[in-house]
């Protein structure tokens, strides 16, 4: 078997930032540490970081009072902030930047009045805090139908968002129909879906061609993880989305193919190289690993956490 190795691939900066901060946090203040959702949308994560002495809740009420939380990559609403400071919560913010970013220019086209469509996936964890920095402001469009749905006061001022971890081919479908409704919709100087989830799509694009099945690492709540996938099945090639190789099927490979392996911006370096070692023992792969595009962004830690890590 031939095993293409997708570059880049796995942990992006806000990821590696957000795991950071929750391995600090544990050693500093010891556990347990509560976690505002999953650090990250990958179950080997999630519980590798349980065995440390993480709790992760879906609500600020199943934290006792004056405990040491931490808010996930993916972002919270302005109500989550308020809530964890009602119960005197010792909060860090693991936000990605570049979720950030987006809650930043949500708040300022509201304040200037503007109608803001968001183009994401309904309860993702990070629509969910996006939407709640002005909800009276916000329209969630999820697909191109839900456009032609869209009624506006006519003369509104029109802007629209995007969640950071979509497919870019559907983002700009929804953009170009979101332009040819609205011709005078504005939108950031910046695009919003983060550089390492172009760069991932854009390396299974070009390498799922060459391929007889495609591999993606990650885990099924993980969004980028299933645009992944849905890039690697576009051609009708065979396209898995797995946690690790536990979770694939001998009868699915033969020793002829060649077979695509990427993954998900919240999947560890670890669970490809298992991939590969499960391919390998059963089918005698040689691997050949491909850079796409070469990536050198990093994100710091929370400013409250460098500031507790300079202190040693």
């Amino acid at each position: 078997m031939k095993i293409l190795l997708a570059s880049p691939r796995g942990f992006c900066a806000g990821v590696n930032m957000a795991i950071q901060s929750l391995d600090l946090t544990l050693q500093k203040f010891g556990p347990p540490v509560y976690v505002y959702h999953e650090i990250v949308h990958n179950q080997y994560v999630v519980n590798e970081f349980k065995t440390k002495g993480a709790i992760f809740v879906d609500e600020i009420e199943e934290i006792p009072d004056g405990s040491t939380l931490l808010f996930s990559a993916h972002g919270v609403s302005p109500e989550i902030r308020e809530a964890a400071n009602s119960r005197n919560l010792h909060a860090f913010d693991a936000t990605c930047p570049l979720v950030t970013k987006v809650h930043l220019e949500a708040i300022k086209y509201a304040k200037e009045g503007y109608t803001i469509l968001l183009i994401g996936h309904e309860g993702h964890d990070e629509v969910i805090g996006t939407m709640g920095e002005a909800p009276e402001a916000i329209i969630l469009v999820e697909d191109e139908d839900a456009v032609e749905d869209i009624h506006i006061p006519e003369g509104s001022k029109l802007a629209y968002l995007t969640q950071t971890t979509l497919s870019v081919d559907d983002a700009n479908r929804i953009i170009r129909k979101l332009r040819k409704r609205f011709p005078t919709i504005e939108s950031p100087p910046k695009e919003d879906i983060c550089y390492a989830t172009q760069n991932r799509q854009e390396a299974v694009r070009k390498l799922s061609d060459g391929a007889d099945a495609v591999i993606i690492l990650g885990s099924q709540n993980s969004s980028n993880s299933q645009r992944l996938r849905e890039l690697g099945s576009e051609n009708g090639t065979p396209a898995y989305l797995v946690d690790g190789p536990e979770d694939l099927d001998k009868n699915c490979f033969s020793n002829e193919q060649t077979v695509l392996i990427s993954a998900g911006a919240s999947a560890p370096e670890s669970v490809v190289q298992a991939t590969i070692d499960w391919l390998t023992l059963h089918f005698d792969g040689h691997l050949e690993e491909q850079m796409i595009r070469e990536e050198s962004v990093r994100f710091p830690l929370p400013k409250k956490l460098r500031e507790i890590q300079s202190d040693d």
